[in-house]
């Protein structure tokens, strides 16, 4: 590589073989607009690393409550979580990033709910930079007083 010269081909764009490494990950993204967030976080400089950052388990935190709001409507009353069937980091996360967090059941089961939770990120706000952050699987289960499985209750 020549000296100045940046390995992403310079000016901050990505080379052909970035996008090709990471498809995707270079489209423009927009938040989705005919659903509305379940949440929509703020990441504050405690939540991160030393180099602004944030950290991997905070984001999960922030999913599995996004997730289980969705869930805890259905199940109309107490969950659990009781796996996270998929996680994927797509970009990283920063302080100051505006995440809004989506959630939908996808499956029900007798006792359980799976809900699908996407994350994306608000950057630069001025310039309305979109990224998807984070898709997520997981799965609750409705509880009892005793925090046993108990049945979903049978929609109207």
């Amino acid at each position: 590589m020549k000296k100045g010269k940046k390995a992403s081909g310079g000016k901050g764009k990505a080379t052909p073989a970035a996008k090709k490494a990471r498809p995707g990950a270079f489209d423009k993204v927009v938040l989705p607009i005919d659903r509305m967030p379940v949440l929509r976080v703020l990441p504050m400089p405690a939540d991160a690393n030393i180099h602004g950052d944030v950290f991997g388990g905070w984001i999960m935190a922030q999913v599995d409550i996004a997730g289980s709001l969705p869930a805890v409507k259905r199940a109309n009353g107490r969950i659990a979580t009781v796996a996270v069937n998929s996680f994927l980091f797509k970009q990283p996360v920063f302080v100051g990033d505006l995440l809004s967090f989506y959630a939908e059941v996808v499956k029900v089961g007798t006792t359980s709910i799976t809900v699908q939770v996407e994350v994306y990120a608000e950057r630069n706000r001025l310039n309305a930079e979109v990224v998807k952050v984070t898709e997520a699987t997981l799965t609750y289960v409705a509880t009892d007083e005793f925090r046993k499985p108990r049945p979903l209750p049978l929609l109207a």
